[in-house]
């Protein structure tokens, strides 16, 4: 008897690819992208091997889909914490930022491995989907150090620089094991304060 697994036509378009989605993430958190296939995503998913091709074509394509949803959580993290931080001090809001930056990253270290992947995500030259993505979060950084460091303080574009920088770093050395996670929120913290006190108003 041949034994077939759930069809993709059990779904509907938008089903299958958020089935698609989340077998592709539970793989990703489980194992990395390195060697995430499309065959292994059908299979976790439960469909037709061939069903992930009519809706990635490739295993490059998958992988930029990847990107693209764990940047969009990314910054709906961050979003979230900026607005669980209305009406707190520039300094607040800024740790906020940061360490719901960490926190994500450190919580899914292979989707934040994946947005970063030059190889997936080439400097400089983002999908049509990964842009705006890229942008907006470039726009809440700058406004929230803009915010931190003051107005009359010129192009903050070097601190938006240094802010991320920081958080990134400290976040890569937390999930390779090198610092403890519970340095994190003090770190963002002394990095945001060191910027408010570099001779610009904090708040």
């Amino acid at each position: 008897m041949l034994l077939v697994s759930r069809s993709n036509a059990s779904y509907h378009h938008g089903d299958l690819v958020a089935a698609l989605e989340q077998a592709a993430f539970e793989l990703l958190a489980e194992q990395g992208h390195a060697s995430l296939s499309l065959r292994e995503v059908a299979r976790r998913a439960g469909v037709s091997h061939n069903a992930p091709y009519h809706h990635f074509g490739d295993r490059s394509a998958l992988l930029h889909h990847l990107a693209e949803a764990a940047m969009s959580r990314l910054l709906a993290a961050q979003q979230a914490a900026l607005a669980r931080a209305e009406g707190a001090d520039a300094v607040e809001r800024a740790v906020a930022l940061g360490v719901a930056y960490t926190g994500w990253a450190v919580a899914n270290p292979n989707a934040f491995a994946v947005i970063f992947d030059p190889a997936v995500c080439v400097p400089g030259q983002p999908t049509g989907a990964m842009g705006p993505l890229i942008a907006e979060n470039e726009r809440i950084l700058a406004t929230t150090i803009k915010a931190l460091i003051g107005s009359d303080a010129g192009d903050g574009g070097i601190a938006s620089v240094v802010s991320w920088s920081s958080v990134h770093g400290l976040a890569q050395l937390v999930t390779a094991g090198h610092v403890p996670e519970s340095a994190l929120e003090p770190a963002v913290r002394a990095v945001m304060s060191a910027l408010a006190g570099s001779g610009h108003r904090a708040a």
